[in-house]
């Protein structure tokens, strides 16, 4: 594959991975256009990563793959030529695309990262076994290794935010199922969900990549998920949910209107 901007990815990609520190965790605000993009950027952050659900919400498409592969590509290239970071992007769970397909598509519109899940929602939602996301993934890393740009792999787990088995071995099939990704060739490790300090310590701790870390923008804190190992934090939907909010308070004191005699 060639493209004109390969250097420059493969130099993006690069500082990207380099950035994700156990302990010192690089902060990606999760954007959905080049607005929210600029807003990021302007406020000091070097790197970004696009979420699925914030995007779908910006273009009145449904998040888990309410949206298609080319519908992200379209918003990603607006994001790049808008700000000129690193960009990582939610990727859901492929969107039922080739790996190959999804590599390339991202390096051309100028993405150097991705997020994979293994809720399958193109099949009623299903959990992909745990060797059957690692092989995806794997394939994922292979399809990169084929470019010049190392495309930085974030494998994210779903087990939690869906509470699948029983909670009391939720932990161990979690760590276990990244570790076969991490096997794989992930380059980050994604147990997505607030977790409580002991849990969290315990993912960082016993995984070998840097763990991603949800973080909500007002209520969580670098310092303190800096103390429980984390190595990278995005605020999935929740930067826009705040905005929301925000703005329906600015909009909410335009609707009174006198009562009429």
């Amino acid at each position: 594959m060639t493209n004109p901007s390969t250097n420059d990815l493969s130099s993006k990609a690069t500082t990207l991975l380099e950035l994700h520190k156990p302990g010192d965790p690089v902060i990606l605000p999760t954007v959905w256009d080049a607005w929210s993009a600029n807003l990021a950027v302007a406020a000091g952050f070097t790197a970004l990563t696009a979420g699925s659900h914030p995007i779908s919400d910006s273009i009145g498409k449904s998040d888990n793959e309410g949206l298609t592969f080319d519908e992200v590509l379209t918003r990603i290239k607006q994001i790049t030529a808008a700000v000129d970071v690193p960009i990582s992007v939610d990727i859901e769970s492929g969107y039922g695309e080739d790996p190959k397909r999804l590599i390339e598509g991202l390096i051309d519109a100028g993405a150097v990262g991705l997020n994979i899940e293994d809720t399958v929602h193109s099949e009623g939602g299903r959990l992909r076994e745990a060797q059957e996301h690692a092989d995806f993934v794997g394939a994922l890393r292979a399809a990169s290794d084929a470019t010049d740009v190392h495309v930085v792999v974030n494998a994210r787990t779903d087990l939690f935010v869906k509470e699948i088995g029983d909670e009391s071995d939720r932990v161990d099939r979690a760590i276990a199922r990244l570790k076969l990704a991490a096997e794989a060739g992930a380059d980050v490790l994604y147990p997505v969900g607030f977790h409580s300090d002991d849990v969290q310590k315990r993912l960082t701790s016993e995984l070998p990549l840097p763990v991603n870390a949800i973080g909500h923008p007002v209520n969580s804190d670098k310092a303190t998920l800096a103390g429980l190992g984390v190595g990278r934090v995005s605020f999935g939907p929740i930067w826009q949910m705040v905005l929301a909010e925000r703005s329906n308070e600015i909009l909410a004191r335009w609707k009174w209107s006198p009562s009429t005699t």
